[in-house]
């Protein structure tokens, strides 16, 4: 008998294709929609009513059964809930990661054994393989579609139960696949926005859910003269050059977001430059560091960034850790995460709290 799976599915393509995989498969799968945000009736990305309706006829077509779990009070007790502390705090979060820590490998994992499920599933682009018996994260086997570093968090746990059956394949062979099975979501094009942002103005949620982070304030340049004044510092993030009611013979940039006096400093782009950081809330993927002391590695420090050589050392406690740049790299935003890498494999990962020049 083939194990049970209980595979997220978002109503895009590639949480289905992963689906259909594991039902054809003879995987035991039950699709599952997480409802995350109380928006009845408004379409926003992977959480509105078209998505749950792609969802559902998806797991018709394929003819496996399929809930909607409602998963919505969680999330706003800790994705938005953090989202607007991050903000507070004047870091730029990264919600994506906090989702998938706390709901689509925490709350899901929960539901799962509620039903008995043996694994969870997911469209994600990462791979995972065994070394030693240990659980290891790979990047997926496309970089234009790799998503490890939004899954940098996992633990061991986490990955024994997990399955990613379309992390070994590029996009254009997913919806291939979606043709073959027949799915009306084959060309749906991919999300982009923030769920419980419609249409992913941010700081348009932040107005509504937090008006007090939204207020008139000054922009400053580094000697603390005020050149501009903005609708509230929560809206900006460091490294950002539009929008900022600044002008100069050359380019300014956010060097800082000073939450505690609502002000925005900016400055010419050779002041991003940094040296190294300090991450916080840091996990490894075995578990522990690799090694007892400094190592190098590839760190990342956004989404879509470039891998850059670095010397990492990680804190007593192991939840913190000191990076340094064999390089300076500019626009090092607080709030976003750093993932270390070797090679393929995924070591972990944190939030960046400090940045230094």
């Amino acid at each position: 008998m083939k194990p049970s799976v209980l595979v997220a599915m978002s109503g895009g393509v590639d949480s289905s294709v992963a689906a259909c995989l594991l039902h054809e498969q003879s995987y035991h799968v039950l699709g599952s929609h997480m409802r995350l945000v109380h928006l009845d009736g408004v379409e926003h990305g992977c959480c509105g009513p078209s998505a749950r309706r792609d969802a559902a006829e998806v797991a018709r077509i394929a003819g496996f059964p399929f809930e909607i779990a409602d998963l919505s009070d969680e999330f706003e007790r800790t994705v938005i809930a953090d989202f607007v502390s991050e903000h507070a705090g004047g870091r730029t979060p990264n919600p994506c990661a906090r989702c998938n820590r706390e709901i689509k490998f925490g709350a899901f994992l929960r539901r799962a054994d509620e039903l008995g499920a043996d694994f969870v599933a997911t469209g994600h682009y990462v791979r995972s393989d065994l070394r030693e018996g240990t659980p290891r994260l790979l990047r997926g086997a496309d970089p234009a579609k790799d998503q490890s570093y939004m899954l940098h968090m996992l633990g061991q746990r986490e990955l024994e139960r997990s399955l990613f059956p379309v992390g070994a394949m590029s996009k254009s062979a997913t919806r291939a696949l979606a043709e073959r099975f027949g799915l009306p979501v084959a060309t749906k094009p991919d999300s982009q926005e923030l769920c419980f942002a419609p249409s992913g103005d941010a700081g348009g949620f932040l107005r509504s859910a937090a008006p007090e982070l939204m207020r008139e304030g000054d922009v400053v340049d580094v000697d603390g003269r005020v050149l501009a004044t903005h609708a509230g510092a929560a809206a900006f993030t460091v490294g950002q050059r539009r929008g900022l009611g600044v002008s100069g013979s050359a380019p300014s940039y956010v060097l800082e977001v000073d939450a505690p006096t609502n002000r925005v400093i900016v400055g010419p782009g050779e002041l991003l430059a940094r040296r190294g950081i300090r991450a916080d809330l840091v996990s490894w993927i075995a578990g522990t560091a690799p090694g007892d002391g400094p190592f190098e590695c590839d760190v990342r420090i956004r989404y879509r960034g470039d891998d850059v050589p670095a010397v990492v050392e990680a804190g007593r406690d192991a939840s913190t850790a000191a990076v340094t740049f064999r390089v300076p790299q500019r626009g090092v935003a607080p709030g976003q995460s750093v993932v270390f890498y070797r090679g393929d494999e995924v070591l972990g990962g944190g939030r960046i709290v400090e940045s230094f020049r």
